[in-house]
């Protein structure tokens, strides 16, 4: 029995579905997914990378005193994947805690000038030389 060659008809190959593999080899929608799934990956990296620095640009636009621990905060959850490190980055970043050092400076200041202390020694200089150490206890005639 002989085999016959059946003939392809002329209009068969322009019904191939264009994903279909070309006869030179040229797999184009490989290339174009391969493309876009780099460009994917890439994308989504900028924007994680980008949503974890929203802190960090909260603290540094407002001069915030707690730079360093908002960045410490920002940098555990981007290590470590846990969402609380961010949201607490983002709370300390947002608000801005009260200034209890300044009102306590005063009060000491108040205090020495009723004690009759000179303010100024404890002041430290602008040259980073420190004041001369006073005893811990004065009596109020002025005895060490």
């Amino acid at each position: 029995m002989a085999v016959e060659a059946i003939a392809v008809h002329p209009l068969a190959p322009d019904h191939i579905p264009g994903y279909v593999v070309g006869a030179d080899g040229t797999d184009t929608l490989f290339t174009v997914m391969t493309v876009f799934g780099i460009a994917l990956v890439i994308g989504l990296g900028v924007i994680y990378l980008t949503l974890h620095a929203i802190p960090e640009r909260m603290a540094h636009k407002s001069s915030h005193p707690q730079l360093q621990i908002v960045g410490i905060l920002a940098l555990l959850a981007l290590f470590t994947h846990n969402n609380l490190f961010w949201v607490a980055a983002v709370l300390v970043a947002g608000f801005q805690f009260p200034d209890m050092l300044s009102p306590l400076q005063s009060i000491a200041r108040s205090l020495a000038r009723l004690a009759g202390r000179p303010v100024e020694e404890d002041i430290p200089q602008p040259d980073g030389s420190a004041p001369a150490a006073e005893p811990a206890f004065r009596h109020r005639d002025g005895e060490a």
